[in-house]
């Protein structure tokens, strides 16, 4: 069923992950600590009053475009052509916003996303997604553009999952596709498995309402069967063995952290996710908290965990205090309805006009 709470927390709530993170993304434990005190950062640290994302929600909005836009130029045309293909376009969109100045020509781009002036801020993009996109970022699983595992795949993938909650497509075929999404930058089997890890993870609770555990062991026994050729499966599926393991013991977080890594590759960042969420699935707060408290790639490895729990608890799980101040917030939310709502074009209303500005003449501009 799918639940406009799950999307929008789980969007939301990655993004408040990001938020946190990204605050501490480049400093060790001992400097987060001797700055925040003993409990870490806890709070927003506000940039004129906003708690900015990263280029981990940036991507991810844009992963969400890019599926929009596949669907209704399907919808239109009457075939769909590779999810992964219009997704490509809306990353190099993306690309746009970090190399050139706003705004744009108003035409040759395919994302509504690049009219917002507040997407052409530089907040640590990563480098194996800037230059695999400044090549185009046409990799595939099969004609990888390098061999990297960076975490660029897993973090901004967390909306395939939504997506295609309680459609005609098989889990397979949608895990097969946030590997895809992935693979596009990433070249490494560890660059895109754990994202179709992620994508599973979230497809089982944004549709079935599993519990994360139940989510993250269906997604473990699924991987095998999508990869069978995979020459690292049995040590993704060790780590992240060893994060269940470790959520169920009374052990210090940062500890068990250390445990599983810094997070900067993306089997790391997943497993560190899993740790926080389901240590912490009933508490979104701590979860997070957890998540961007270690030495390793803070706002990535808070953004995936908050994916999870937002996915879990809904928006109605996530405190004020994570959304308040949030940058972006209000095309967070719009983008999480769009995601909600499908893709369907309908002849009814003033709706059809709105989607057609958004995703097939991209000239939107939410109002002020």
């Amino acid at each position: 069923m799918r639940d406009i709470n799950k999307f929008k927390g789980c969007l939301i709530g990655g993004a408040a992950g990001d938020a946190l993170g990204y605050a501490v993304e480049f400093l060790p434990a001992s400097s987060i600590f001797q700055k925040y005190g003993e409990s870490g950062i806890t709070e927003y640290e506000l940039c004129h009053g906003v708690a900015e994302i990263s280029d981990d929600t940036q991507m991810t909005l844009f992963t969400a475009t890019g599926l929009l836009l596949g669907t209704t130029r399907g919808m239109t045309r009457g075939i769909n052509g590779d999810y992964a293909g219009y997704i490509a376009y809306s990353y190099r969109d993306w690309y746009r916003t970090q190399t050139e100045l706003y705004p744009l020509p108003e035409d040759g781009h395919y994302s509504w996303l690049v009219n917002l002036p507040e997407m052409f801020s530089c907040r640590a993009p990563g480098i194996t997604c800037m230059s695999a996109l400044g090549h185009g970022g046409n990799g595939t699983m099969e004609n990888p553009l390098n061999h990297s595992k960076g975490c660029g795949g897993i973090m901004r993938v967390a909306p395939v999952g939504l997506y295609f909650c309680d459609t005609r497509y098989k889990p397979e075929e949608i895990d097969r596709i946030g590997a895809a999404a992935a693979a596009l930058t990433h070249g490494h089997e560890l660059g895109y498995i754990p994202a179709a890890m992620l994508t599973h993870i979230i497809l089982r609770i944004s549709e079935n309402g599993d519990s994360i555990l139940s989510a993250v062991k269906d997604a473990m026994g699924a991987m095998p069967a999508l990869f069978p050729k995979s020459e690292h499966m049995d040590a993704l599926l060790t780590l992240i063995q060893k994060a269940i393991d470790l959520s169920a013991e009374n052990i210090d977080d940062l500890d068990a952290i250390r445990q599983l890594g810094e997070g900067w590759v993306a089997e790391e960042t997943l497993a560190i996710a899993v740790y926080c969420a389901l240590k912490y699935a009933d508490d979104f707060g701590r979860g997070i908290i957890a998540a961007v408290n270690h030495d390793g790639d803070s706002d990535s490895t808070g953004a995936v965990a908050g994916n999870i729990l937002g996915a879990a608890l809904g928006l109605d799980g996530i405190p004020q205090k994570f959304i308040e101040t949030l940058e972006l917030k209000d095309v967070i939310l719009e983008i999480a309805e769009d995601l909600h709502h499908g893709g369907r074009i309908t002849e009814y209303g003033t709706w059809d006009d709105r989607w057609a500005n958004k995703y097939l003449a991209i000239n939107y501009r939410p109002k002020a």
